[in-house]
């Protein structure tokens, strides 16, 4: 039976993006992604680390795979995949080796799965992207003729291209080409197959840009998607839904203090009208102090990709949360999820206040009947 070996190849000399590997993406480092999918995918014998820096091995460590220390001149610039795999190759035992890219951290583990079924049954298997479009090499048209009408693009050829996100060799026939061509990276002799990819896991980081784009797919990956509904009103205004809403005393740019007395600001309001004071504002968290009378309150709303949740500071407040009705009061905390519908009114016979926490940029959904 093969012994099958997953290979990360991580150097610190990158000149495009510094450290790139070891840069925070979501607040992992980047090489994480391709380490847990390895582990996830539950197909190989042993999965290694590939690099000249000891700070690899503290993450391969912290992980339980294996770290292999290339020699300091298979890191350089110069240094080709060609070489650097192959001195792998003579100092790590396997039959199979699957490389992995640390720098394509949308990988899927079933991804790894089905690429590693199908490497066992060839001698080198590349990872492609397929592009659908009008292509051109060395300014002359690959799928399209110039002189005729352009097709649907559904109808094109596909072009295919390196995507070398996964890359697969098995370790006799690859040390036969660097023999005899001094090249085994694209196959040489032997049986060489080629593997689809798509979607984000095309994404390869080489420059800033790519890394700019792989956080934004980060945070789209985990949205619910959103549809126009007629009738609704999205507003992510969050001044003007506080003026819907009744709150017309509203301070909203003394935020991020280090420190904020909420028993002071609460003080320095009137106790016999509507009141907000924002405390927190940043990219993550928007933390509102809002005050109201009884009878006041918000509008019947949702949010669609966003959990919201209060603090009661004061007083009493009536929720309606999805046909059922909650009372709650001074020292609770509410927490409603995404999607579900609800209204705020303050009740009792004093100023009622609320610590909401959302974010700055959330939409409120009004359904207007």
């Amino acid at each position: 039976m093969s012994k099958v070996i997953a290979m990360i190849p991580a150097r610190m000399g990158s000149k495009r993006i510094k450290n790139k590997n070891l840069r925070l993406l979501d607040n992992k480092p980047l090489i994480a992604y391709a380490i847990e999918a390895a582990i996830a995918s539950k197909v190989f014998d042993e999965i290694y680390i590939n690099s000249e820096s000891d700070i690899f091995k503290e993450i391969a460590d912290k992980y339980n795979i294996k770290f292999y220390k290339r020699p300091e001149y298979l890191a350089l610039d110069d240094a080709t995949n060609d070489h650097f795999t192959l001195d792998f190759m003579n100092n790590v035992e396997g039959d199979k080796l699957i490389q992995i890219l640390a720098t394509s951290p949308f990988i899927t583990p079933e991804q790894i799965i089905e690429f590693t079924q199908d490497a066992l049954h060839c001698d080198t298997l590349i990872s492609l992207s397929k592009v659908k479009i009008e292509s051109l090499y060395n300014g002359k048209p690959i799928n399209f003729n110039q002189k005729e009408i352009t097709p649907p693009s559904q109808l094109l050829e596909p072009v295919y291209a390196y995507a070398c996100s996964l890359m697969s060799w098995s370790y006799d026939n690859y040390k036969l080409n660097m023999k005899k061509y001094g090249a085994g990276y694209h196959g040489g002799d032997g049986n060489i197959q080629f593997y689809q990819l798509s979607g984000y896991a095309t994404v390869d980081i080489d420059e800033e840009d790519d890394f700019k784009l792989a956080e934004a797919i980060t945070q789209i990956k985990s949205k619910t998607p959103q549809y126009y509904k007629s009738g609704d009103v999205y507003d992510a205004d969050r001044d003007r839904v506080l003026l819907e809403d009744g709150v017309f005393n509203n301070t909203m740019l003394e935020y991020n203090k280090e420190v904020a007395n909420i028993p002071t600001i609460i003080e320095s309001n009137p106790s016999d009208e509507a009141w907000s004071h924002t405390v927190v504002n940043s990219k993550s968290t928007c933390a509102t102090l809002i005050a109201q009378m009884a009878g006041e309150g918000n509008r019947l709303h949702y949010h669609n990709n966003w959990d919201e949740w209060w603090h009661i500071i004061q007083g009493e407040w009536e929720w309606y949360v999805d046909g059922r009705t909650l009372n709650v009061k001074k020292g609770d905390l509410v927490f409603i999820e995404r999607g579900k519908r609800h209204k705020i009114t303050a009740i009792g016979d004093q100023q009622s206040i609320r610590l909401a926490v959302s974010r700055e940029d959330v939409d409120h959904i009004y359904e207007i009947d």
